[in-house]
């Protein structure tokens, strides 16, 4: 388990609270107890890493609530949702809204630490796409607007005489800014250069 990970229990039963921090604590896990969505909400940092494990039924915020309230926040933490028996349909739709699994009470307690694993392996795979992401940001950020059209270009397949015709500048010119641009984006290839650009489209599509 990852040392920087921290496993977040929310729950307003304080016996679950203490069994499920001291089953963590036997494999050696960091984690968190809260005792109610609010408590958690106080002390939710953005940038913390790991996983929720949330009790779908809460006075006051519940754990759907919280999930909604996570989602406009922003949050990538993935959540395994504890539920009783009746609370299945609600559980089915939390995991709509994005929820990673659900575990019904009673629960054995290796099969509530395989997903808690499972959802720790989702969130180092969610925050290394969100580093790369942001790396991608901030390189297409650093283009100049005539060097992101002819990176744009060049990707397309367009020719430097062509692109040279439809920017107005000399082939000279593009071949100043398509090196830029390379350098900027940390490419060598043509082939690089067309993947950095189906990313960015990525990207664009997913706003």
């Amino acid at each position: 388990m990852d040392k920087e990970q921290t496993v977040f229990v929310v729950d307003d039963d304080e016996g679950i609270r203490d069994g499920l921090g001291m089953l963590l604590a036997t494999v050696g896990q960091p984690y968190e107890t809260y005792g109610s969505a609010a408590e958690y909400l106080d002390a939710y940092d953005p940038d913390r890493r790991g996983c929720l494990v949330l009790d779908i039924r809460m006075p006051r915020i519940s754990g759907l609530e919280l999930q909604e309230i996570l989602n406009e926040r922003g949050s990538e933490l993935p959540i395994i949702f504890i539920t009783g028996h009746g609370d299945i349909p609600m559980a089915v739709e939390a995991m709509r809204h994005g929820a990673l699994d659900f575990i019904r009470k009673p629960f054995r307690e290796q099969d509530l630490l395989d997903r808690i694993n499972e959802a720790l392996d989702v969130e180092l795979v969610r925050r290394k796409r969100s580093i790369e992401r942001n790396d991608l940001i901030d390189k297409i950020n650093s283009l100049t607007d005539r060097e992101r059209a002819v990176f744009e270009s060049v990707a397309d397949g367009d020719m430097n005489k062509v692109i040279a015709f439809d920017l107005g500048i000399s082939e000279r010119t593009v071949e100043v800014h398509r090196a830029n641009a390379m350098k900027k984006l940390g490419v060598r290839t043509l082939a690089e250069l067309i993947r950095i650009k189906l990313a960015v489209e990525s990207l664009d599509s997913t706003d």
